[in-house]
């Protein structure tokens, strides 16, 4: 399926949406908002799971000169530990469009649920960011800001391959909960450790 330059070519600005982390059991979730030229295409840009890290990389300065405004939003494991996770990622979504310089008058979101902002009207996309250029930007920036950010932590908190597994709950991950305990980067209010292995270490 060939990407949209947009869903309603009668906005003036319109923000695409989307967030990455929601698995994750460490770490912020964390999402971008981005508003593309209406003339914007491009040849490969697309959901950013489908694309390896140097083509998403060169795309992450690519959006950024080419767009007329984008920003990034992020929740924290606290914030995530009292909201639940899905409203934290409409939150940072929320975030983010806080952070456009220029204010857009529709948004494009992915997936199939939103918390309105504002008085702006929205349209949610189940694989957005596989149908609309301006979702796939926004997923793109989110994921390598969040890979970026987990390198980061991996150094100080070197034990559960963060710099590998960004977060989301590989063995390698749980593994490391299991011998070392959690950090505050972790996310209480999830099942950090499957029920079989807490029992085991009892």
């Amino acid at each position: 399926m060939s990407l949209k330059a947009f869903y309603d070519k009668e906005n003036s600005f319109e923000a695409g949406c989307d967030e990455v982390g929601r698995g994750c059991l460490a770490g912020p979730v964390v999402a971008s908002a981005v508003i593309l030229p209406k003339n914007f295409t491009h040849s490969y840009l697309t959901d950013s799971k489908q694309l390896n890290s140097k083509k998403r990389a060169e795309l992450v300065d690519l959006i950024k000169e080419e767009s007329i405004a984008w920003a990034i939003g992020e929740c924290s494991p606290e914030e995530i530990d009292q909201l639940n996770i899905l409203k934290a990622s409409f939150w940072a979504m929320h975030k983010a469009l806080d952070q456009l310089k220029t204010q857009p008058d529709f948004l494009l979101i992915d997936g199939n649920r939103f918390t309105p902002y504002k008085e702006i009207p929205h349209h949610c996309a189940i694989k957005g960011d596989s149908k609309f250029f301006s979702i796939a930007a926004a997923s793109i920036l989110a994921k390598e800001y969040r890979d970026n950010l987990m390198r980061e932590l991996a150094e100080q908190y070197p034990h559960y391959g963060w710099e590998r597994n960004v977060g989301y709950p590989t063995k390698e991950h749980r593994t490391g909960i299991q011998q070392f305990g959690i950090t505050e980067h972790h996310r209480k209010s999830f099942q950090l450790l499957p029920r079989q292995l807490e029992i085991f270490n009892k």
